[in-house]
């Protein structure tokens, strides 16, 4: 396989090229991230084939706006504001997947992850997709995430069908939090405190 090329006035065909099943890979505001379509089985195969092994956990699902939680998740009115005040932004917000989301998406699990990035090119690219993408990192497995193009290519070029090029803001991982059940739990503390969002979840019972 040829690994194409591509830059950020390139989205248009990124998003054509991932709608019909494609790899791909792409800066985002952490590290470069891999991905598929979340509706596309065969990709999402051969993106775990591309890291090296199949992944154990699920692959968090990126959104370019809120409205796209509800196509995949069944948000709360409490999930709801904390989504609205901190997305876009490092925070990953863990939901109960709809009945309608494929179990292989989630990895069988009743629950999905889902994460909006800061950054106006990959929302750019979600929505031209208009649906949700599964993102990972991009890197073999054991191996370290890539910040820029040049160095995701050396671990997966030939693997993967396209690439972006370009850098990634290589910011703090985002801070994970379960709204699934009626108790919030913050599963991976980043820039965001769980005692600033422990603080809105409770003011809206």
């Amino acid at each position: 396989m040829k690994t194409e090329r591509w830059n950020s006035l390139d989205v248009d065909l990124a998003a054509e090229r991932l709608k019909h099943g494609a790899v791909v890979a792409f800066p985002t505001d952490t590290v470069y991230g891999l991905g598929v379509c979340y509706d596309q089985e065969k990709a999402l195969t051969a993106l775990k084939q591309a890291k090296g092994r199949p992944e154990k956990k699920p692959i968090p699902l990126m959104i370019a706006n809120l409205s796209q939680a509800r196509q995949v998740a069944d948000v709360s009115d409490r999930a709801w504001r904390i989504m609205e005040k901190w997305m876009p932004g490092a925070l990953t917000v863990v939901l109960r997947k709809r009945p309608e989301v494929p179990a292989y998406v989630t990895n069988g699990l009743d629950t999905i992850a889902l994460r909006m990035p800061d950054d106006n090119f990959v929302r750019i690219l979600i929505e031209k997709c208009g649906k949700p993408l599964l993102v990972s990192s991009a890197n073999r497995s054991g191996e370290t995430p890539g910040r820029t193009g040049e160095a995701v290519l050396e671990q997966l070029d030939g693997a993967i069908d396209a690439i972006v090029m370009g850098t990634a803001k290589g910011t703090l991982a985002s801070t994970i939090v379960d709204c699934s059940t009626a108790d919030l739990r913050v599963l991976r503390e980043g820039p965001i405190n769980e005692q600033t969002l422990r603080k809105l979840w409770d003011e809206n019972r």
